[in-house]
C-alpha cells in the first residue's frame, strides 16, 4: 500500500515535471520553433481547437514560422489566436499560408522571458509539492487507519522527501539551461 502511494507520487511528480518542460518549449529563445504554438487553441467552428490539428508549420529561416491551414476557412481565425496569444508576433497573410516573423530578442525582451520562465518553473515546483502533500495525507491515513507502522509511515515520508527534491531539483536544471539558453546572444 506504501509504494503504490509513493509511485502514484513519483508517477505524478513526472508528469508535473514534464508540463514545466513543455511550459519552457513555449518560451522563444533565439530560434522559432513550431513548439512556441503549442498552447494556442483556435474557435474552429465554435470548438477551442489545437493549432497543431489546424495546420502545418515550416520554418524556412531561423525566425520565420510558416503556418499552413489545412482548412483555408480557418485562416482568419487561427491569424487572430496567433495575433492574441502571448508570442508578441503579428503574422501575415498571402491568402495561402500566414507568416510570422519573430524580431531578433531585445536585452529587455529576454529579461522578461527570463521572468516568465522562473513563473512557470514556481508552478512546477508548486505541483511537485502538492503532489507530495497529498501523498503525505494517504501515508499519514494509512498510518491513522493501522494499516502501516509509525516506522513504516516514516520511512515512506522519507522517501517521499527524497522524490520530491529530485524533481524540484530536475525542475531548477530545466530553468537553469532555458536561462543560459535565453542569455545566449
Amino acid at each position: 500500500m506504501i509504494n503504490d502511494i509513493l509511485n502514484e507520487a513519483d508517477s505524478k511528480m513526472v508528469k508535473s515535471v514534464d508540463s514545466t518542460r513543455e511550459d519552457f518549449s513555449t518560451i522563444r529563445a533565439g530560434r522559432a520553433t513550431p513548439q512556441m504554438f503549442s498552447k494556442i487553441l483556435v474557435d474552429y467552428y465554435g470548438t477551442p481547437t489545437p493549432i497543431q490539428q489546424l495546420a502545418s508549420f515550416t520554418s524556412p529561416e531561423p525566425r520565420i514560422i510558416n503556418i499552413a491551414p489545412f482548412d483555408i476557412g480557418a485562416m482568419a481565425n487561427v491569424e487572430k489566436a496567433i495575433r492574441d496569444s502571448d508570442l508578441g508576433v503579428n503574422p501575415s497573410n498571402d491568402g495561402k499560408i500566414l507568416r510570422a516573423v519573430f524580431p531578433e530578442l531585445t536585452e529587455e525582451r529576454r529579461k522578461e522571458y527570463i521572468k516568465l520562465a522562473k513563473e512557470k518553473a514556481e508552478q512546477g515546483r508548486v505541483s511537485v509539492r502538492q503532489v507530495r502533500q497529498k501523498a503525505k495525507q494517504g501515508l499519514e491515513k494509512l498510518e491513522k487507519d493501522g494499516e502501516a507502522s509509525k516506522d513504516d509511515v516514516t520511512g515512506a515520508e522519507k522517501r517521499l522527501d527524497g522524490l520530491t527534491k529530485k524533481h524540484t531539483d530536475t525542475i531548477d536544471e530545466l530553468l537553469k539551461s532555458k536561462e543560459a539558453e535565453l542569455l545566449e546572444v
